[in-house]
C-alpha cells in the first residue's frame, strides 16, 4: 500500500538529511525537497536521496512566465522526480507549458513526474488573501477555481488545505490529486499554518497525501511519529 505521508525534509543541509533518514532503515519513504534544502545542496541531493529508494516531491512552486517555467521544468524533469509543482496564479498558459516542458525533458521510456498546482498557501487565511491579494470571493472558492485551471491545463492535482479537499475531489474527481499540507496531530502546535487538519479529518475529506514536517522531523522519535500518522489515517487506535 503507498504511504499517505509525504515527509518535509524542511533541513539546510545534506548531513541533516542523512541523520534524519538513518533511522528508518531502509524504509520507503515519500519525501518532499523544498526550496531550504534544494537551493542549498543543489540537484544532488535528488540523486543522494533517490539512491536510498525514496520517492521525491520537489516543492520549488514555479511561478514565472510560460517559456522559462517551460525551460526549467524540461531541466527539472531530469533528476526524475516523482512529483514536481508549480503556482496556480501563474495561469492556464504557464500551466501547460510546465507539462511541455516535463513531457521534453522525460526521457524515452520513463515516466514524467506528476505535476500538480499550489492553490492558496495553508498559511493563508481568508482575511489575508482577501486584503493582500484583492481576491473577493470566500477562499474555497478561490481554491476550487485554481483547481479547474490546473485540471483544464492537464495537471494532475493541487496542493491544497483538507478543508478544500473535499469540494475538490466532489466536483474535480477522484483521480486527481490533492496533496495537503498543515497536518497536525491533535497535541502538536500549529505553528506558521492557519489551515490545519488532523490526520483523520484528511483521511474523511479524502485527499491523497498529507505533507507532514515538524511534527516528525523535530521529533526525538522520529520513526515512531512518522508511525503515528499512518495510524491516525488508518484508524488504528494505540
Amino acid at each position: 500500500m503507498k504511504t499517505p505521508v509525504i515527509i518535509a525534509l524542511d533541513f539546510a543541509s545534506k548531513a541533516e538529511v542523512s541523520h534524519f533518514l538513518e533511522p528508518f532503515n531502509g524504509e520507503r519513504l515519500f519525501v518532499k525537497v523544498g526550496m531550504e534544502l534544494f537551493y542549498q545542496e543543489g540537484p544532488q541531493i535528488i540523486h543522494d536521496i533517490k539512491e536510498k529508494g525514496h520517492r521525491i516531491f520537489l516543492d520549488l512552486k514555479l511561478h514565472d512566465i510560460p517559456n522559462t517555467v517551460k525551460s526549467a521544468m524540461k531541466g527539472l524533469a531530469r533528476l526524475q522526480c516523482d512529483l514536481v509543482n508549480v503556482h496556480a496564479a501563474g495561469g492556464q498558459e504557464m500551466m501547460m507549458a510546465a507539462l511541455e516542458g516535463l513531457e521534453a525533458g522525460t526521457s524515452g521510456g520513463q515516466k514524467r513526474p506528476l505535476c500538480i498546482a499550489v492553490t492558496q498557501l495553508t498559511s493563508t487565511s481568508e482575511e489575508q488573501m482577501k486584503k493582500e491579494q484583492l481576491i473577493q470571493v470566500p477562499l474555497q472558492e478561490s481554491v476550487l477555481h485554481y483547481g479547474q485551471l490546473a485540471k483544464q491545463s492537464g495537471l494532475d492535482g493541487v496542493v491544497c488545505s483538507s478543508h478544500e479537499a473535499a469540494i475538490i475531489r466532489e466536483v474535480l474527481g477522484n483521480r486527481f490529486l490533492t496533496v495537503t499540507p498543515g497536518i497536525r496531530l491533535k497535541e502538536d502546535a500549529v505553528g506558521d499554518q492557519k489551515r490545519v487538519a488532523t490526520p483523520e479529518l484528511a483521511k474523511k475529506a479524502g485527499v491523497s497525501y498529507m505533507v507532514v514536517g515538524r511534527s516528525i522531523t523535530k521529533s526525538n522519535q522520529p520513526v515512531e511519529s512518522y508511525q503515528k500518522f499512518i495510524h491516525a489515517w488508518e484508524g488504528v487506535q494505540l
